[in-house]
């Protein structure tokens, strides 16, 4: 395959201190609770013409081990919901994508598709849903679940849930709203659209309350990889979030994911891959190797194997001796591919249960680059041109030092190499993503169906 030319497409992740496991401990960290500190991070991300800012989110506080708990600033428990944190950044920003997650396991497509449509008119066409379905154990118990859903389920009700949204997306045409003064006519009933979905899981009537949105749609964005992820993402995902440690497990899974859009009437163009990177960069390989085991010397033992127990499914491992290996694991019915993903890792590499908790602390199981601009730029490249990536979901280790290190050294060598953009291209994040403006599937002469979404 002949190697790619363009640019690569970026976005934020903002963990409010750190996308390191152990960043809130660091004296540089952001330690206030402060919208402000929202604002900054988004319009740093802004000025250096980052595609987007993306908010994770989760819907309990992580009590299977308190003590553990106690010692995180990543226990599920979140300043801010998502949706109401976007809206409060849409006035603060211009340019930027704004991107958060929401679970389809706790929530109700009516409700969702209104939120985001109005976060879109809001921004000017800058809204993007994360869709996930919730694979924390304890989130269940806040929704009225006696136990957790399996993950065959979940994904069931996120497929439907996807169908129901992007329908209530189109139940007005573009053109709908005349607002004639003089005929009195305030919009076509005939560009009016209702959708009477009945399915398994969903009756949903409509239409939906909302004007179709400055995009048309928000932006789809996924964040599964398993194989029921892969297929649903095929189907509906716009952009997809996800992890890879390897070159070659990359370029393997951006094929498979690219060579199921077909079936669902769709271009690889349709499909950005966008893969997590937690980058550690200094002006000299010491500098940003220095910067990296200061994170890792905070790490504490209770925290590291309670992050591993949150990424392998759930087993404790605090029976087990930390520098013994790793045990046989049972399937899990959480996050099936981030528990493969750390099995393959810790057999692959022969880690004991220690250096793999070390290993995971800053990334999550995402791809982990130390080292100079040059080095990581090196390697951003080669998974870029190789058609590993459309671009990158860059996890800034420290809040604030982490993104700004990123912005003044990673991307004056990106711009070098004619690998990103110097001006945003367009008013949307739809545009600056490269990614067409969908016609309404219900309006007459449509090209799509809602089959083929």
């Amino acid at each position: 395959m002949q190697k790619r030319e363009g640019s690569l497409k970026l976005g934020a992740f903002l963990y409010f201190t750190g996308h390191h496991v152990a960043a809130w401990r660091h004296p540089e960290a952001w330690a206030g609770d402060r919208l402000k500190h929202y604002v900054d991070f988004t319009r740093l991300a802004e000025a250096a013409k980052f595609d987007a800012v993306f908010f994770a989110d989760g819907v309990d506080v992580r009590l299977r081990n308190v003590e553990a708990a106690s010692r995180k600033a990543h226990s599920g428990v979140s300043l801010f919901e998502p949706l109401t944190l976007l809206s409060a950044l849409a006035t603060a920003t211009e340019n930027i994508g704004l991107i958060a997650t929401a679970s389809t396991s706790f929530t109700e497509p009516y409700n969702l598709a209104r939120q985001f449509a109005s976060i879109d008119h809001l921004s000017g066409g800058r809204a993007g849903w994360n869709l996930v379905t919730s694979s924390d154990p304890d989130a269940a118990f806040n929704f009225g679940h006696a136990a957790p859903i399996p993950h065959s389920e979940r994904y069931r009700r996120a497929e439907e849930f996807a169908d129901v949204v992007l329908g209530l997306w189109d139940s007005w045409e573009d053109d709908a709203f005349l607002r004639d003064r003089s005929s009195g006519r305030y919009f076509d009933p005939n560009k009016l659209h209702v959708l009477d979905h009945v399915g398994a899981h969903f009756r949903v009537r409509g239409p939906l309350n909302v004007p179709r949105t400055p995009q048309g749609r928000p932006v789809m964005v996924q964040a599964g990889s398993s194989e029921s992820g892969k297929e649903l993402a095929a189907r509906t995902a716009e952009v997809i979030f996800t992890a890879q440690l390897t070159l070659e497990d990359a370029v393997s899974f951006y094929a498979d994911v690219k060579g199921r859009l077909a079936t669902y009437g769709r271009s690889p163009d349709d499909l950005k891959i966008m893969p997590g990177v937690f980058p550690v960069v200094g002006r000299t390989e010491a500098e940003a190797r220095g910067k990296f085991e200061a994170l890792q010397d905070l790490v504490q033992p209770a925290v590291g194997l309670d992050l591993l127990a949150g990424l392998a499914g759930g087993e404790n491992l605090a029976d087990y001796p930390l520098d013994g290996p790793l045990p046989p694991l049972p399937e899990s019915e959480a996050g099936k591919s981030r528990q493969s993903l750390l099995i393959d890792l810790a057999r692959r590499e022969n880690l004991t249960i220690r250096q793999l908790y070390l290993r995971i602390a800053g990334a999550r199981g995402h791809w982990q680059l130390v080292g100079t601009a040059e080095r990581i730029v090196d390697q951003l490249e080669e998974r870029f041109v190789n058609y590993g990536a459309d671009g990158f979901n860059v996890m800034a280790p420290l809040v604030p030092s982490g993104l700004t290190d990123f912005i003044e050294l990673v991307i004056p060598e990106l711009r070098r190499r004619g690998l990103f953009r110097a001006e945003y291209e367009g008013a949307t994040l739809r545009e600056n993503l490269g990614l067409s403006r969908p016609a309404n599937r219900f309006a007459r002469g449509a090209e799509r169906t809602m089959a083929a979404e």
